[in-house]
């Protein structure tokens, strides 16, 4: 089990802008790494109504189950366990949440576990580069016939990060467009699907 604060800006891209970021930082196709989230709730949205989110994150032989709370407008507390190939498998089955440090804090905020299902899967191509003391991120995301990009900075110090994010949205001449969680804008698209 890890336990960690995040602190991240996110910012929506346009193809265009994606596409000249990669040829900017000269990223080879290599350095595109696939990850597959799969995202889950409760029927009545439990996690939702506490602006938290629960997925399983494969990449490569990597599986991560992970919580994510929110602790404010760019932090989150994340919990994260590592699975096996088995224990994934049974969970996006619908067979029970693994009884690691996930679910005893889903237990915490009263989430009843046996009612977790699986929404869907958003699958992103993901850039990760060292940048001014933080972890710079490009993401190209396609799910439910929507494709979507983002840059992302993520940072130790929520000051010091929204400083160097600004300077970098400006000199690529990007206009800040701060962009939702991808769980959000999944639901979005899955709840505009259905309607």
């Amino acid at each position: 089990m890890t336990q960690q604060i995040e602190i991240e800006f996110k910012n929506i891209l346009t193809k265009l802008q994606y596409e000249q970021l990669l040829e900017t930082f000269s990223i080879k196709s290599e350095q595109i790494i696939r990850q597959v989230n799969h995202y889950f709730d409760t029927k009545e949205n439990h996690l939702k109504q506490i602006h938290s989110a629960l997925r399983i994150r494969v990449v490569e032989d990597s599986i991560e189950f992970t919580l994510k709370e929110k602790a404010s407008k760019h932090q989150h507390l994340e919990t994260t366990d590592y699975l096996t190939r088995e224990e994934a498998d049974r969970m996006l089955a619908g067979d029970g949440v693994p009884p690691y440090s996930v679910s005893e804090r889903l237990e915490l905020f009263n989430i009843p576990v046996d009612d977790l299902h699986l929404y869907g899967t958003l699958t992103t191509d993901r850039v990760e580069l060292p940048y001014k003391g933080g972890l710079l991120v490009f993401d190209h995301s396609f799910y439910l016939h929507c494709d979507d990009y983002e840059v992302e900075y993520e940072t130790h110090d929520e000051a010091v990060g929204k400083e160097i994010f600004s300077e970098f949205l400006a000199h690529h001449e990007i206009k800040p467009q701060p962009a939702q969680k991808k769980i959000v804008r999944f639901m979005t698209a899955l709840n505009n699907q259905k309607g």
